[in-house]
């Protein structure tokens, strides 16, 4: 709840921006648009205001371009061209058994800020609902007070527009007291409603203009159920008692208020003679003394402010019937401004606001997109596998490949890496006295080197390296080999454990790529110890190296990694998987997945 907060308020930030520039555009294209169009730009944002409520993270418009991509190629031919590809690197044999040690960590504490938020949020949601909540109360009072329309000449003039506008359904018409203008209300059993003094004011018959009045007004309130505004209405009370804090969202809320009304104004003109335009805009003029605000939020009439009114009289004055050209630029811009948004939804997301992603550009990268779902019963997680004598990708779930999580045991990896650079540990002597405390692990009670620390996971043998670097030369190299959001923000003995640092799994490949090809320009006898540490299996011409990792957080597993690479005579193979579950999300299942799924497509036999 507390990190909600935190989360909920930046995506505020962002969406007021939006909305900003939302209303600029409006303002710039206003003679590029219908007005019909104008309006259904607002559903667009509204779009973006339900993405922080989401309980998924929203898909990214790479993942998109890639899935269109995979479209013109069969998955099935990506496999049989990857499984070829690899046909000849089949080994026989297993790997050593992985060690997979990992101590818990405890949940950060709430943020009182975050608390504090949270709190003050649910209050004036409480407080917003209890205001709707009165407002229900007096239309049910209002709605239990109407009768059934009486006036025989009003209905003829009712059915009469059924027919014009060509719908079947009978919408129950009553007349009411309590009402200064005409509203139609109800989500899925709409009824109109006539203020009975517009009726009995006037004497009603086929030839006079209060039967036109009556008239223009039920063609107005028949557009709103054409149109389904009654759905527009919900969302719009809706995302209004959600963001009650906003007034920017507040303001873009009433703005599509209006411009709905405008474009019922602009449907209605649709069905008139140009000659009784004017006629139209003379029933807003002469109702606007007698009509007022709409007082149920969730109902929809003929009424507004009389800025408004004069809005859309302006409007009445100077419309013209849209051309097909109009209809269709009107269209394409439409289509642009979604295309756009969409590709910046994943910054409204609370998720993506707690978890970011590598901004990998995949524009020049040879990709395929496997499906191995099979594989990850039960986990939310991706594979991701590098070819590099073909410099060619292969991906399970893009999404989760290019998300950043803790590195977990993997970081291991580089941290013994800075500590031979460094001098603390050296290839031929990397030897660290155990102190003699008593570690939950067998393993770890005992003096340790390199290949042995590694292979047991040894965190107090890391830990000894990092204090002996210290923070400013760890995030030195870090920085230098660029490893994921190369934050050290946080306890040197956790920063690694489910703490600031974080990587996505396709930088884990490419570190390991940069790593095995010395791109670092570290000594080659250190490159070649690290390798050496994590090797798994060796045999003539073949050797898989690998390093697991496990997240587990109150006693719970929740982030399992297993990262490495397979290397042949004539290629090598990079490769990365990660899970994410509540719970029993470990390096080992990790590792099973994935020489399962390696066996699978030709690299690896079990």
């Amino acid at each position: 709840m507390a990190d909600f907060g935190i989360r909920f308020f930046l995506c505020n930030i962002l969406i007021c921006a939006v909305t900003g520039i939302l209303l600029i555009t409006k303002r710039a294209l206003k003679n590029h648009l219908t007005s019909r169009m104008q309006f259904n730009l607002w559903f667009l944002l509204l779009g973006l205001l339900a993405v922080p409520f989401l309980p998924v993270r929203p898909i990214r418009f790479s993942q998109v371009l890639l899935w269109l991509d995979k479209l013109q190629n069969a998955a099935a031919s990506n496999m049989e061209s990857l499984t070829k590809t690899a046909a000849n690197v089949k080994t026989s044999g297993a790997a050593k058994q992985i060690n997979d040690f990992a101590l818990s960590v405890s949940s950060k504490m709430p943020s009182i800020i975050g608390l504090i938020l949270f709190g003050i949020w649910i209050i004036g949601i409480l407080a917003m609902l209890l205001l709707v909540a009165k407002s229900r109360s007096r239309f049910y009072s209002m709605k239990k007070s109407s009768l059934p329309l009486q006036n025989r000449e009003v209905r003829m003039i009712y059915n009469n527009c059924l027919n014009e506008m060509k719908i079947k359904r009978n919408i129950p018409v009553y007349s009411t007291a309590f009402l200064k203008s005409p509203v139609i209300a109800g989500l899925f059993r709409p009824c109109i409603y006539l203020p009975i003094h517009l009726i009995s004011d006037f004497r009603i018959d086929a030839e006079s203009s209060n039967a036109t009045d009556i008239r223009y007004m039920l063609l107005h309130e028949l557009q709103h159920y054409k149109h389904k505004d009654a759905i527009a209405s919900f969302l719009m009370n809706l995302f209004g008692v959600l963001y009650w804090f906003n007034p920017l969202v507040w303001f873009a809320l009433k703005e599509m208020r209006n411009d709905r009304e405008v474009a019922c104004d602009t449907s209605v003109l649709k069905l008139l003679n140009e000659s009784d335009y004017e006629d139209y805009g003379n029933t807003l003029i002469n109702f606007a003394e007698k009509v007022s605000l709409t007082p149920f939020p969730f109902a929809a009439g003929i009424s507004g402010t009389m800025k408004q009114m004069q809005k859309r009289i302006i409007n009445i004055s100077s419309y013209q019937k849209p051309s097909v050209w109009k209809k269709v630029k009107g269209t394409g811009i439409f289509a642009l401004i979604a295309v756009i948004l969409l590709g910046i939804t994943p910054m409204f997301s609370t998720y993506a606001a707690e978890q970011s992603y590598y901004q990998w550009n995949i524009s020049s990268e040879k990709i395929d997109l496997l499906d191995l779902s099979a594989y990850f019963n039960g986990y939310e997680g991706c594979f991701v596998l590098y070819d590099m004598n073909n410099d060619a990708w292969n991906i399970y779930d893009m999404n989760h490949a290019t998300l950043r999580t803790a590195p977990n045991s993997t970081y291991k990896i580089y941290d013994a890496l800075f500590g031979l650079e460094e001098g603390i540990i050296k290839p031929g002597n990397s030897v660290m006295a155990w102190n003699g405390a008593d570690y939950p692990f067998e393993a770890w009670n005992a003096d340790q080197d390199l290949y042995s620390a590694m292979q047991a996971s040894v965190n107090w043998y890391f830990e000894e390296i990092d204090q002996q670097l210290g923070r400013t030369v760890i995030q030195d190299y870090i920085r230098k080999i660029g490893y994921g959001n190369e934050s050290v923000n946080a306890n040197l003995s956790s920063y690694w454990m489910q703490g600031t640092l974080k990587i996505s799994p396709v930088e884990q490949v490419e570190l390991l790529t940069a790593l095995h090809n010395n791109q670092f320009d570290f000594a080659p006898e250190n490159i070649n110890a690290i390798k050496n540490s994590i090797c798994l299996f060796s045999s003539e011409g073949k050797s898989f190296y690998g390093k697991t990792g496990t997240g587990r957080v109150d006693g719970q597993d929740v982030n399992g990694w297993f990262v490495g690479y397979i290397e042949t005579t004539s290629n090598t193979y990079f490769f990365a998987t990660n899970i994410q579950a509540a719970e029993n999300a470990t390096g080992s299942k990790a590792s099973e997945i994935s020489l399962s799924i390696l066996s699978h497509i030709g690299i690896w036999q079990q």
